[in-house]
């Protein structure tokens, strides 16, 4: 009311609560009606849109990921693409709330895009879609006995798709099963205790939630009748499986139904709740921690007990305690789910994590597409050494993948009174680009991963990627050569 100048009420109304709240944990958060909207879309797994996923940048909507067979698809679109006007309508610099609305919209409504492709505008006609994401994007047989399920959301469809899937894969004659919930984030609690059901009998306690209102501490069990209570699984994790994913996992491995494979899972064990506030609004608020059927904490940070420069402690730091699986297995918590048979990768280095963090593995892939117009078929291309060579000196040019040291050197040098100092600056910048270099360099193996998927689905989609993986993945060709010693897998399960 008193203020100088004109502000925007909802904008900082907006901006206060967020920042009021960030320092409790990061899942506790204020849903303008925006972001009400946008976690419905989520949770629905469907809405209106153009089937892509972007990234919003000062330039325009940048194309990330096409999904096969949508109007994106159709219209010709490719990962790269900058969308600069919508109907004419320029969309540069404007706020992530206000672009993310111009795709969406009903169903059969049409619109013209311009695009900037490899510095060159293009004009395209596109048509919105009914977009539904599928939980289970894909699942077949690796050989005549084993099958291979991927979930990638715990959304309202994720059990009736893995249902499907596994009802398929039987009548392909499916008797073991591999199971794959790396980089699945989690969701739906009601979906995750759905699923752990298919494989385990009913009354069985799949996940228990303690918190400070005694009326959300409670205990979940399964309520049907299973799917399976005898096909030998292995489930895959790793550091990206979180919540959901580790409900499952944890249950599965409590009761000795699996045999989870991979690495520690992400340790998210806070459950939230959304409470309904003014003017279409939510809060997402942490109400309770979840606990395995043992008696495991999922939860790997401690968010309560921050030091004094801000940084969260881990659980694990105070020890660790050991718990009994229903054969006797030992099991241990201290944050996520820890695989019964750990496939090691090379730990990554802080340099490797600010570079997957930042765009430089896409803008590298995007250059990649348009120097070679095909590669060999989905399941034999390569990501060899030597374009493992090209990328690091690819990353020498990039300008989106900063380190925290060539960070902090440039504002030294921004600061500096000198202005004779220019050629020492260049020299040390062009070492401390090396050491970079040096340092993603030592994460070879996950970073060879990384730039081959995003590779293939360029050319292939996502279904090219999946397929190369049933051939070529070590972490799923290790669950089949599990699987298929069946005297090694009841080894692992048992209390020897």
């Amino acid at each position: 009311m008193y203020y100088v100048n004109e502000i925007n009420p909802a904008e900082l109304t907006n901006k206060a609560i967020k920042n009021t709240l960030k320092d409790l944990d990061p899942y506790t958060n204020f849903y303008n009606e925006q972001d009400v909207e946008d976690a419905k879309i989520r949770r629905a797994g469907e809405y209106g849109g153009i089937g892509v996923s972007v990234y919003y940048l000062d330039a325009g909507i940048q194309i990330n990921k096409i999904f096969k067979g949508f109007s994106a698809d159709k219209a010709g679109l490719k990962g790269g693409d900058i969308i600069v006007s919508v109907d004419g309508q320029s969309v540069k610099n404007m706020e992530r709330d206000q672009l993310s609305m111009y795709l969406k919209g009903t169903p059969n409504s049409q619109f013209s895009v311009e695009v900037l492709r490899q510095n060159e505008i293009i004009t395209k006609e596109i048509t919105r879609d009914k977009v539904v994401i599928n939980a289970v994007p894909f699942s077949k047989m690796i050989d005549d006995e084993t099958g291979y399920i991927v979930l990638t959301r715990f959304n309202d469809k994720a059990s009736s798709e893995v249902k499907k899937a596994f009802r398929k894969l039987k009548k392909e004659g499916m008797k073991k099963l591999v199971f794959d919930l790396r980089a699945n984030p989690g969701g739906s609690l009601r979906e995750s205790i759905n699923i752990s059901n298919f494989f385990l009998p009913k009354g069985k306690k799949i996940v228990s939630t303690k918190a400070k209102v005694k009326k959300w501490s409670n205990i979940y069990k399964t309520t049907n009748d299973p799917l399976d209570l005898e096909i030998p699984i292995v489930v895959l994790v790793n550091g990206r499986s979180a919540s959901a994913s580790e409900i499952v996992s944890g249950s599965l491995q409590d009761y000795d139904r699996a045999v989870i494979m991979g690495q520690r899972s992400f340790g998210k064990g806070l459950v939230q709740r959304y409470r309904e506030l003014t003017y279409g609004t939510q809060l997402k608020v942490t109400i309770s921690k979840y606990y395995t059927p043992s008696g495991r904490c999922i939860q790997e940070l401690d968010y309560a007990n921050r030091d004094k420069n801000g940084k969260v402690p881990k659980f694990s730091d105070k020890g660790i305690n050991a718990f009994k699986t229903a054969n006797g297995r030992t099991v241990y918590d201290g944050g996520g789910v820890l695989p019964d048979v750990i496939i090691k990768t090379s730990k990554k280095t802080e340099a490797t994590e600010a570079l997957l963090s930042s765009r430089a593995v896409f803008n590298f892939c995007t250059n990649y597409y348009y120097k070679n117009q095909q590669i060999e078929s989905e399941t034999n291309f390569e990501f060899k050494d030597s374009d493992f060579k090209n990328f690091t000196t690819y990353l020498k040019v990039d300008t989106t993948f900063v380190t925290k040291q060539e960070a902090l050197f440039k504002e030294a040098y921004k600061a500096s009174i000198s202005k004779n100092i220019s050629k020492e600056y260049n020299d040390i910048q062009k070492k401390l680009i090396d050491d970079k270099v040096r340092e993603v360099s030592k994460n070879k193996d996950i970073l060879k991963r990384v730039l081959k998927e995003e590779i293939l689905n360029r050319y292939y989609y996502q279904e090219g990627v999946y397929n190369h993986n049933l051939k070529n993945d070590l972490v799923i060709n290790e669950a089949v050569k599990l699987l298929r010693n069946q005297d090694k897998y009841k080894e692992i399960l048992s209390a020897k």
